[in-house]
């Protein structure tokens, strides 16, 4: 028996009627649920101080939801916690006392539902609590069988009636299946005289066919024949045109090409030679003429004024105007190391906005002075090529991968026609030494900040 003082049940003591009787087989399910269920409608009315450890968590759970989601949690609380047990034996005594009281008794109510009894006792533990368990089970059972055996015979009854049914069916199924069978072997014995008739036709048909492959085979072997000789031929006239064609072109590109350059050698330095002259006669004042006599008379001509003569006058190598003067020359070419001037005049910038700078500065000195300025950079280390609009007046060359700016000036330099003047400005002293071999006149990058910086 459980004795409450104040609300809370006190542990049943070691020897009380009912407490030790083992279950000789895992408790029923129906009375299993029915427990939680009784288990977690009491749930709520005990503190959280009174809940086992593992349950305290569903503490704010609805009773729905602890049954659903504390199920398993519940059930092993109440059989391995006396003390949660009794507890929830007391809210039951609460709610039913008449039934609690009938199992104190020994005599549990004849109509009440042998679950509900089971669940009870289980609770409750009065002596013999195990047998009713153990008798609500076997009810359950064969309840269960009861309600099995009746949904068998139900079912029994509906399979014979279909059995009836697929009988008749099958009958008249029969009935029309001969009638077909003998429509069909009427039809078959007609199919097999024509199959015959067809048969005869085809062999007939296959001899002819033999034939005819035989001779087709003949026709195409005839055919291939002469088309791997028409083919033969062709080839050979293709490979004759493609070496004709290609030496046509071979020798229009180098008819083209030397004449082009020549041409353009030639051009420049007769513009060259004309310009100087123009010079000349208006620095002289001299009119117009074809000749004098004194031209054949035999003397030393004074020399033509060059690209390097133009630094024997009164100027510093570093003077902006020792630039102008080089610019002032007729025809002049100016050639631009372009990193070797942007590395010395503005070495922090990025690449690109070096290159930038530059070649603002190279457009506004080309409006000025008139000259042909081409400004070179480096392009050997570059792994794309560089997407740039050059400015007016200033032609933009990379040199070519395996190639060096340095070595890109010095074959400008030899593609000048000799006489014309032609300004590398670089601060590298073997460019300058080999430009100045070539002919031209080398000025420091220093020399060209300068004279942009003025503007």
């Amino acid at each position: 028996m459980v004795e409450r003082t104040g609300g809370n049940p006190q542990a049943e003591p070691e020897g009380a009627a009912g407490f030790d009787e083992p279950l000789d087989r895992p408790l029923p399910e129906g009375v299993r649920h029915r427990v939680v269920s009784i288990a977690a409608e009491a749930f709520g009315s005990l503190t959280v101080a009174e809940l086992p450890a593992q349950l305290r968590q569903y503490a704010r759970f609805t009773p729905s939801r602890r049954a659903k989601f504390a199920s398993n949690a519940l059930a092993a609380a109440l059989e391995t916690d006396a003390v949660f047990r009794q507890r929830i034996a007391g809210r039951l005594r609460e709610t039913q006392p008449e039934l609690a009281a009938a199992l104190d008794a020994g005599t549990p109510p004849p109509a009440a539902d042998p679950v509900d009894v089971a669940a009870a006792a289980y609770l409750l533990r009065p002596a013999g609590w195990s047998k009713l368990v153990a008798a609500a089970g076997e009810e359950a059972q064969r309840a269960h069988a009861d309600q099995v055996g009746a949904e068998t015979a139900r079912e029994l009854q509906q399979v014979k009636a279909e059995l009836v049914r697929l009988r008749g069916a099958t009958q008249a199924e029969v009935q029309a299946a001969r009638a077909e069978l003998e429509t069909a072997r009427r039809e078959a014995e007609s199919l097999q005289r024509k199959l015959r008739s067809v048969t005869s036709d085809l062999r007939r048909g296959q001899a002819a066919l033999r034939k005819a492959e035989a001779e087709a085979a003949q026709a195409r072997a005839t055919a291939a024949a002469e088309l791997a000789a028409a083919e033969g031929e062709a080839r050979r006239l293709r490979a004759r045109l493609a070496e004709a064609e290609s030496a046509l072109e071979a020798s229009r590109r180098a008819v083209r090409e030397g004449r082009s350059v020549e041409d353009m050698r030639l051009r420049l330095l007769l513009d060259t030679v004309l310009d100087a002259a123009q010079g000349i006669r208006r620095e002289l004042a001299l009119p117009p003429v074809s000749g004098r006599p004194a031209d054949t008379v035999e003397a030393v001509a004074p020399g033509a004024i060059n690209p390097r003569d133009v630094a024997r006058r009164a100027l510093s190598e570093d003077d902006p105007a020792l630039l102008d003067q080089l610019l002032a020359l007729p025809q002049a070419h100016v050639v631009v190391d372009g990193y070797n001037v942007t590395k010395t005049g503005y070495p922090t910038l990025p690449l690109e906005k070096q290159r930038l700078r530059l070649l603002g500065g190279l457009a506004v000195l080309a409006a000025q002075t008139g000259a042909e300025v081409t400004c070179v950079f480096d392009g050997a280390e570059l792994a794309a090529p560089v997407l740039l609009a050059p400015p007016r007046g200033v032609r933009v060359l990379f040199s070519k991968p395996g190639e060096t700016a340095d070595e890109l000036i010095r074959r400008l330099v030899r593609a000048e026609p000799p006489g014309r003047p032609v300004v590398v400005v670089s601060a590298d002293r073997e460019v300058a030494d080999g430009v100045a071999k070539a002919g031209a006149r080398p000025v420091s990058s220093t020399l060209l900040l300068r004279r942009l910086a003025r503007g």
